[in-house]
């Protein structure tokens, strides 16, 4: 698994790199492989009358091509970086149901196909 993190007008520290690939990893157990993920983290604006928003976005590429993005834009950094975890999982999840479902229906007409014959 590979996970690149970008920061945005902000310092990227240690900790908080940390804490991204410690929430972000645990996305292989949804995937199929090891996907790639690429997160941006930082603020949305320096402007002082907003006060300090925070955004995260990830996007993640499974080996089998498939591409998920999630974005959230929160007050609390932290929260955004969970934020955009529940989400992702919540997206690869409802992309897997549909392809199970596809499989299942395709699976359907062969099977209504045979005995038919």
């Amino acid at each position: 698994m590979s996970i690149t993190i970008k920061s945005t007008l902000m310092e990227l520290t240690p900790a908080l790199s940390d804490y991204t690939e410690k929430r972000l990893s645990t996305i292989t157990k949804y995937t199929e492989g090891t996907p790639q993920i690429a997160v941006e983290i930082g603020k949305t604006t320096l402007h002082h009358r907003n006060g300090e928003i925070f955004r995260a976005e990830v996007n993640v590429i499974t080996p089998l091509g498939k591409q998920y993005r999630a974005v959230s834009e929160k007050i609390d950094l932290y929260e955004a970086i969970d934020d955009i975890r529940t989400e992702i999982v919540r997206e690869i999840k409802a992309g897997k149901s549909k392809t199970q479902t596809l499989f299942r229906r395709g699976s359907q007409k062969i099977k209504n196909l045979v005995k038919g014959m």
